[in-house]
């Protein structure tokens, strides 16, 4: 029985960072998966997903493009070739990680794995013992009692992606960031979208202006939702909703989260990702076997959060709603008193900051960049900045970040 300092089931964003930071300890790894390297994250959810927005939002600024000038005529869609572009975009990002993990002499095993006890691995016929285990096994689609996938009409995030043709129409149940995202897909390629959400707004683990602003902009777009809504009835692909509308779509994706992989919990294993039920986000994911390997702490209620597209939509710490109780300040700059933001006719959104004390507690933006905007006020927050100390900051012109600079002194 070969011996190994550490053994990781799983190979997403958990296990081949786990498997990498172990290595350059220099521990002797082994690394077991399944399927694909990578996991959910680059195979079935963010990479992909992020290759097919971007495609969908460069073909709607195509077709606005007049507004700057630009006059494209004859511009046509061919969805295959998007898909080709996303299978491409996987595999070249597959085969770096690959290639890290060779460079780095983990020992990749390509079987279903089970652990045995806290010190074993048995995959194929072969038994490996590690003096340390981690599981990090990721999660599927969760399934609702009556939507359950079929594959054809109801679709789960990763059926979605094996879509050769786009359909003329579809329902998407839930709209946390997959539904939202999606909806923003189809919507852009000009497909017939609806969408519909049992909590009473759209998004609804953000800051309520947040929700109430992607609200708008599906308005604007011609999104069609429905709040406090869930489907009642569905009959030869007939959808009924509890308010007693009726839709005919060509399919439904229901993108109601994720649910933790069954894995038989052992004792003295490490668990991390998406097999835990927590935070269900690949940085996540990364932080946790960062923290695991190389004891970097991090905190878990500073995870940053971000749905794509335009405008890009993030937060991070303290919503307003759950300051209600509290004393507590609110600045709110909107997107379109920015100069950059007029020269690219990137309008839509706002950065609204919160703080307590002098500090800031809470983060949210709608906007162009706001991916990259809200690491800026990550790290304020973390490491306690006042916002007298962030005034004295120099921020570049013209930019969308000196919107939060404008935002400082509200």
């Amino acid at each position: 029985m070969e011996e190994f300092d550490l053994g990781i089931v799983g190979a997403g964003p958990a296990g081949y960072t786990a498997a990498l930071h172990g290595a350059s300890l220099g521990q002797k790894v082994v690394l077991f998966e399944k399927e694909n390297i990578g996991g959910v994250c680059l195979n079935k959810g963010c990479i992909p997903t992020k290759s097919i927005l971007h495609s969908s939002t460069l073909y709607k600024s195509i077709k606005n493009s007049e507004d700057f000038g630009i006059t494209v005529d004859g511009a046509k869609l061919d969805y295959a070739k998007v898909v080709e572009h996303k299978n491409k975009t996987i595999e070249k990002l597959r085969k770096g990680i690959e290639l890290a993990l060779k460079n780095s002499k983990v020992t990749v095993i390509r079987e279903e794995a089970k652990i045995l006890s806290k010190n074993e691995i048995s995959a194929g016929d072969e038994k490996f013992k590690c003096k340390k285990i981690i599981c990090a096994t990721g999660s599927s689609p969760k399934l609702i009692k009556g939507l359950e996938f079929d594959h054809k009409f109801f679709l789960s995030s990763d059926d979605i992606l094996s879509l050769v043709n786009l359909p003329k129409s579809i329902l998407i149940v839930g709209s946390g960031a997959i539904g939202i995202e999606w909806a923003r897909i189809f919507s852009n390629f000009g497909v017939e979208t609806t969408v519909v959400e049992l909590a009473s707004h759209l998004l609804p683990l953000a800051d309520i202006e947040v929700s109430k602003r992607v609200e708008r902009i599906f308005k604007a777009n011609k999104i069609k939702f429905y709040t406090q809504t869930s489907v009642k009835e569905i009959a030869d692909k007939t959808v009924i909703l509890s308010n007693d509308e009726i839709l005919n779509p060509e399919i439904v994706l229901v993108a109601v989260g994720r649910t933790p992989n069954e894995c038989e919990k052992v004792d003295g294993v490490i668990y991390i990702g998406d097999v835990t039920g927590e935070i269900q986000l690949a940085h996540f994911a990364i932080k946790q076997a960062i923290q695991e390997i190389e004891h970097v702490e991090f905190r878990k209620d500073l995870v940053p959060a971000v749905v794509y597209g335009t405008p890009e939509i993030a937060w991070v710490g303290k919503r307003e709603q759950d300051l209600e109780d509290t004393e507590y300040k609110k600045s709110n700059v909107l997107i379109s008193s920015l100069g950059k933001a007029q020269c690219d006719g990137e309008t839509d959104g706002f950065i609204k900051l919160l703080s307590q004390n002098g500090k800031l507690v809470g983060a949210h933006i709608v906007s162009v960049e706001a991916s990259a905007l809200i690491q800026q006020l990550t790290i304020a927050i973390q490491n306690e900045i006042s916002i007298d100390k962030l005034k004295e900051v120099c921020f570049a012109h013209p930019t969308y970040s000196e919107g939060i600079f404008d935002a400082l002194f509200k």
